[in-house]
This record gives structure tokens, C-alpha cells and sequence, in this order.
């Protein structure tokens, strides 16, 4: 079963969110709470565009669920 690009990029964005996750995870655990949130250290600046990686990721990860069990 050949992949399409939708489904490629909904694997990229769902790896994304998982490192995202994973540095905010890392960063509550020190002493010192670091804040670690990848997609807001690049968009800080555009919230509004930040938002929208995050919708993306989510949509991305219900994507990757749906082809899982299908």
C-alpha cells in the first residue's frame, strides 16, 4: 500500500508533536522549570500561526489513528 503526501505529512507533523510533547515533558522535570515548547520557541512571535501548527498536529495525530485502523 503506497502512501500519499497527506499521509506522509500527517506522519512528519505527528513526530513534530510527539518531540514537542517530549520537551515539555524533559523541561517540567528539572529543578528549574524550563520552557521547552519547540512550536512556541519557532512562532513565538505569530501566535496565531502557532495555533495553527498545533490544530495541524492534532488533525494530524486523528490521520495517523484513522489509517491505523482502517
Amino acid at each position: 500500500m503506497e502512501k500519499s503526501a497527506i499521509d506522509w505529512i500527517a506522519y512528519i507533523l505527528v513526530v513534530i508533536g510527539a518531540l514537542n510533547w517530549g520537551l515539555v515533558g524533559l523541561g517540567s522535570f528539572s529543578a528549574v522549570t524550563y520552557d521547552w515548547d519547540l512550536i512556541n520557541l519557532i512562532f513565538g512571535t505569530w501566535p496565531m500561526v502557532a495555533a495553527i501548527v498545533y490544530l495541524l498536529v492534532g488533525l494530524s495525530g486523528i490521520w495517523v489513528l484513522f489509517k491505523l485502523f482502517k
